[in-house]
């Protein structure tokens, strides 16, 4: 019997796309600030990662406004939270073998 091996995600497979995506797990939408907090991410990292993320279909970004104050909210998309689901698996997975 052959046991498929652990396969994370390669979008995920970074640890800033990993941190940004923990963070957005947590909430149906956060604010980019807040995700940049939350995370210990630049501002310039955040939006690279955020904008991968949302090419591959796993976060959706919106604007606004708070009061004159440009914002941009951050969530992940159903895809992307499965993404993280079947990721995090993985890597259990991996961490199992290392423990038998």
């Amino acid at each position: 019997m052959t046991i498929d091996p652990p396969r994370p995600d390669p979008v995920i497979n970074t640890t800033t796309r990993l941190s940004l995506m923990a963070v957005l797990a947590a909430a149906q939408e956060v604010e980019f600030g807040a995700a940049r907090d939350a995370s210990g991410l630049s501002d310039s990292v955040v939006s690279k990662q955020a904008t991968a993320l949302e090419t591959a279909g796993y976060l959706a970004m919106r604007k606004g406004h708070v009061g004159h104050r440009p914002r941009t909210w951050l969530s992940l998309t159903p895809t992307g939270r499965r993404a993280l689901r079947n990721h995090i698996t993985a890597l259990r997975r991996i961490v199992d073998l290392a423990n038998e």
